[in-house]
């Protein structure tokens, strides 16, 4: 299933067997592989795929509302190796994207230890039973936009992590900081969204930071903080979700004596510090995928596999193009 409504979004679904027959969305574009020709799997992955997604935000209508019909899904080209070759790739992708299912659910537990230690030391800011000092926003920090660098501009080869709304979203041969700095995402599905930077990073303008503090307050004790304040609630909602400054200073948040922060972040450091591997190792993750992803529609991931299966390969493309009523491929023309 591929969602007709901002296609940008890449809201896709595999329909498990068990919901065959079932009525879908009519924001839907039920996509059904034939079995003799398509990889169900081999599809899904494909509608996630960089060409399939701009070929849709392409021939989207509505500037305010984009949406695709379901002919443009349709149309959407779709290259066709032969069946086995796209049973090699969907094994390949699965692994790798079985990895990054396995990240998440590690990353959503660790998620929420901080937290857990936040409310074991100072109670629920919003009930706030141990009676703490309260402030807005305003009055202890300054948030700015960090700096515009589209995907396309950014160095793969490059060892500075680049933080967007979601945390790290590529690398980069420059950085903005040397220090490491809390970003807060601005603009989408992630706003309000904490994270704690490398040093040597780059910010993107999807996300804001905190540039200046009015008070003594530990950057470990802010970041559990304004994850606990839950930002996104505030988002302006006109479109897509964005938090702003204005937004977000009116919001209070307990504010301890310094040595309470203290020894809170003591404890909090060595969390950041694993959050810091976990948010490079899903980075890393995602760099793999993009670059499988992009070997496996073009035909470098599985160009070895197909030298050593030539002969199968060719009869099933003998196969696909008398299914499709197509001329044959000019490696059966050539072939003795």
């Amino acid at each position: 299933m591929v969602s007709t409504v901002r296609p940008n979004l890449n809201a896709v679904a595999l329909v498990p067997e068990e919901l065959d027959g079932e009525i879908a969305s009519t924001g839907f574009s039920v996509l059904r592989a034939n079995p003799k020709l398509v990889n169900s799997r081999y599809l899904f992955y494909r509608a996630q795929h960089h060409e399939f997604i701009d070929f849709l935000v392409a021939n989207a209508t509505g500037a305010s509302y984009p949406a695709v019909t379901d002919g443009v899904v349709r149309r959407a080209p779709l290259p066709l190796p032969a069946l086995n070759e796209q049973h090699r790739i969907v094994e390949i992708l699965e692994e790798a994207d079985q990895l990054r299912r396995l990240r998440r659910e590690a990353n959503a537990k660790a998620a929420r230890i901080l937290p857990a230690l936040f409310l074991k030391m100072f109670g629920d800011p919003a009930a706030n039973p141990k009676r703490l000092r309260k402030e807005p926003l305003g009055k202890l920090i300054r948030v700015k936009s960090g700096n515009f660098l589209p995907a396309k501009d950014m160095d793969k080869k490059g060892t500075y992590p680049v933080y967007g709304g979601n945390g790290i979203n590529g690398f980069h041969d420059e950085y903005m900081f040397e220090e490491r700095k809390i970003v807060l995402g601005r603009v989408g599905a992630y706003c309000g969204v904490v994270h704690y930077s490398d040093r040597n990073a780059w910010i993107t303008d999807n996300a804001l930071y905190v540039a200046d503090k009015f008070e003594p307050l530990d950057d470990r004790y802010l970041v559990a903080a304004l994850d606990l304040a839950n930002l996104n609630q505030y988002a302006g909602r006109a479109g897509q979700p964005l938090i702003s400054g204005s937004r977000i200073y009116p919001i209070e948040i307990l504010v301890p004596l310094e040595e309470a922060q203290l020894i809170f972040a003591s404890s909090a450091s060595k969390l950041l510090g694993l959050d810091d591997y976990r948010e490079k190792a899903k980075a890393q993750l995602d760099q793999l995928w993009d670059v499988l992803m992009t070997q496996a529609f073009s035909g470098q991931l599985t160009a070895k596999w197909r030298k050593t299966h030539s002969k199968e390969l060719l009869a099933e493309m003998e196969q696909q193009a008398r299914l499709l009523n197509l001329p044959l491929p000019k490696e059966l023309k050539l072939a003795p």
